[in-house]
């Protein structure tokens, strides 16, 4: 098996994989109030063409495929793609990130999925609040669909939080204690300056001040997750008290570049060697004509160009909904 390795000698095993540019909401710090002209569902990548990226993926020693959006649950048909997907690359870890607004509509489906995670992004417990970030979305939908899904699935939960100061640095201890009732893992997030229409400095948070807010910080020890492939770039605690888990995740402070392990597919079909990068490569081509040998060529072409660091890379203006995070 010939494996995905960078020429700063990473590992490249785990795929982000956008289905749809579309969202439900329009969260102040992914996309402009007005939104963005949605791209022809012509250009998008079909089902079937996902699917055979996927088996080439994992033939290229990937273990590990998020979906993501835009929002994934407003595409038509997706948890069964991914239930049958699951099937046809069993040793493959496929997870979904999410808004939550959706889930509850489909429980029943992901139970059976035989997904390995749900990731929620959710910034804040307090419904005014959830309005204006979202600019249009309603919380309880959000809470509904985690608490059924901690409720009437055994999917592991994680909640991602982007800290924003003055507007929800304020929630910790309430984001804490909703996670747990909700055998959900935390995940606090910096503010990461992707797009300059929405970044503001002034909302930034560094990941030691986040640690310093915890409801008793001299509480929490860091844990090795070193054998945990669900970790990712987060640094885990746990609670001395209540061994509850919380992820922190130095986007900005401490990036994670000499350790990335990641390429991007947006829903257009261009893999991105690195979330910042403007440019990258066009696959849907060789996808569609169902060129296998093609396919592979032009991943490689893009592991050849990861930067050694996000920093110096050209910054391009696409949006945060469209890169699939």
């Amino acid at each position: 098996m010939v494996l995905l390795t960078d020429r700063f000698g990473r590992r490249l095993n785990y795929i982000r994989i956008s289905v749809t540019d579309r969202c439900n909401l329009r969260c102040l710090y992914c996309m402009p109030a007005e939104g963005i002209e949605w791209i022809p569902h012509d250009r998008i990548l079909s089902y079937e063409e996902i699917r055979f990226l996927a088996e080439i993926l994992k033939s290229l020693g990937v273990e590990k495929v998020r979906f993501t959006g835009g929002e994934p649950l407003v595409r038509k048909g997706f948890i069964k793609f991914l239930e049958s997907l699951k099937k046809s690359v069993q040793d493959m870890r496929i997870v979904l990130t999410t808004n939550g607004t959706l889930l509850a509509h489909f429980i029943d489906e992901l139970s059976v999925s035989g997904i390995s995670g749900v990731n929620v992004s959710l910034d804040t417990l307090d419904e005014n609040l959830f309005r204006t970030i979202t600019r249009v979305g309603e919380l309880k939908d959000v809470k509904e669909g985690i608490r059924l899904l901690a409720q009437r699935t055994e999917i592991p939960i994680k909640i991602n939080t982007v800290l924003m100061k003055g507007v929800n640095d304020g929630e910790i201890g309430s984001l804490l204690e909703f996670a747990q009732e909700n055998r959900a893992v935390l995940r606090l997030i910096e503010f990461m300056p992707l797009d300059d229409s929405v970044w503001k400095e002034d909302l930034f948070i560094a990941a030691s001040e986040i640690f310093e807010r915890l409801p008793e910080p001299e509480m929490w020890e860091q844990t090795d997750n070193s054998a945990d492939h669900s970790a990712g770039p987060a640094r885990y605690y746990r609670n001395l008290s209540t061994g509850q888990r919380l992820g922190i995740i130095e986007a900005v402070t401490h990036h994670f570049c000499s350790n990335c392990n990641r390429l991007r597919v947006s829903a257009t079909g261009v893999i991105r060697p690195c979330l910042f990068s403007e440019g990258g490569i066009d696959l849907k081509p060789a996808l569609r004509s169902g060129d296998r040998e093609e396919v592979v060529s032009r991943i490689f072409k893009a592991v050849e160009r990861k930067p050694e660091s996000y920093r110096g890379v050209q910054r391009g203006a696409t949006h945060m909904s469209r890169i699939g995070g």
